[in-house]
């Protein structure tokens, strides 16, 4: 028995009965197994390797190329969602490596500067964040061949964003509960972590958050994040594992101090000023490339191994794939003046 089935088998008898078991997981094209790995555990290991989520490390959360080095990246934002999500797994005997691929690629098709690119790419008609990492996962990575990734960790993928929508709804949720975990960990993440930037920033202070979020919720990061995973789990485990849920106080609290981020930091003047000049760079490098697509690095080459490749869709590849400082230094190349000198 080689080390991967062992673990295969381990996963059958100490997981959750409603766990994903990485022996039933499937490939689009099947291909020979690793004798270590579990197929999850190698979902997890060519996400991690690939270029897109090198890149995590230069594009932005809410705060545009900040100067300080304690700031949120994707990158360190995608750690902290992987963090929280293994812990919550881990706690109901769900698949952690499982929960692990799927954070991991979550954030892979997130544009340069947050949501200022999403709102450009958006205009297009050919953009959603999450369509687009998982168009990163199954076309892009990997010279235009794709990861051929399980179908539990593209379907976590493709769904791990709710936006604005209630917590469960039918007919539109991950097909695993790690999706489901993943899904509620993002919001978990993130809400706290940018409050925590903003109060470096200066835009808020730990004091303005309204008290009846605080009675809840708690006064420090910790403390709420502590809140939050243990009522996804209390829940869980009290709704027999029917969905990922939450305690319906704790989960009003959580979107209440949302809606104070928004209110106070996302939309804030520092904030939004900046993000108005990141559309404007955006905005200019989409038109550019979509009647320039010839100049996209990788055109030619996907055109031929696809068959088939629209101007369009090739602009916003390659827009979404590049970090704020390339993207900078893209429209500083094509946009901006060359000072020169006359002898």
């Amino acid at each position: 028995m080689t080390i991967r089935q062992t673990l295969e088998e381990f996963e059958i008898k100490n997981l959750h009965p409603k766990a994903a078991k990485s022996l039933y997981a499937t490939r689009d094209v099947e291909e020979k197994e690793c004798d270590v790995r579990t197929k999850f555990q190698r979902d997890r290991d060519r996400i991690l390797h690939s270029k897109a989520f090198r890149r995590l490390k230069h594009k932005t959360q809410v705060f545009l190329s900040p100067e300080g080095d304690h700031y949120r990246t994707r990158l360190t934002h995608t750690l902290e969602v992987a963090q929280i999500s293994r812990t919550i797994a881990r706690a109901l005997r769900l698949n952690e490596d499982l929960v692990e691929a799927i954070v991991y690629g979550h954030d892979l098709g997130h544009t340069p500067f947050g949501h200022a690119g999403e709102f450009i790419l958006k205009e297009s008609g050919s953009y959603h964040h999450a369509k687009q990492s998982l168009r990163v996962v199954e076309k892009l990575e990997n010279e235009g061949k794709g990861l051929n990734l399980t179908k539990e960790t593209r379907d976590g993928i493709l769904k791990h964003s709710k936006g604005k929508s209630p917590l469960i709804v039918e007919g539109n949720m991950p097909k695993t509960l790690e999706g489901e975990i993943v899904r509620i960990a993002d919001k978990i993440a993130y809400i706290n972590h940018d409050l925590e930037d903003a109060t470096r920033a200066g835009l808020v202070k730990e004091s303005d958050v309204p008290e009846d979020i605080v009675k809840i919720l708690g006064k420090t990061k910790s403390e709420r994040i502590t809140t939050l995973v243990l009522s996804v789990i209390n829940s869980t485990i009290e709704n027999d594992y029917k969905h990922i849920v939450m305690d319906e106080t704790v989960y009003n609290a959580m979107y209440k101090l949302r809606d104070f981020l928004f209110e106070k930091v996302y939309y804030s003047k520092p904030v939004v000023s900046e993000l108005e000049k990141a559309k404007g760079v955006l905005s200019a490098l989409f038109e550019y490339y979509e009647k320039n697509y010839h100049e996209i690095p990788f055109y030619e080459k996907y055109l031929n191994l696809w068959g088939s490749y629209e101007p369009k869709q090739a602009a916003v590849d390659y827009i979404a794939g590049m970090t704020d400082r390339y993207a900078l230094k893209t429209y500083e190349k094509i946009f901006i003046p060359k000072s020169w000198h006359v002898i």
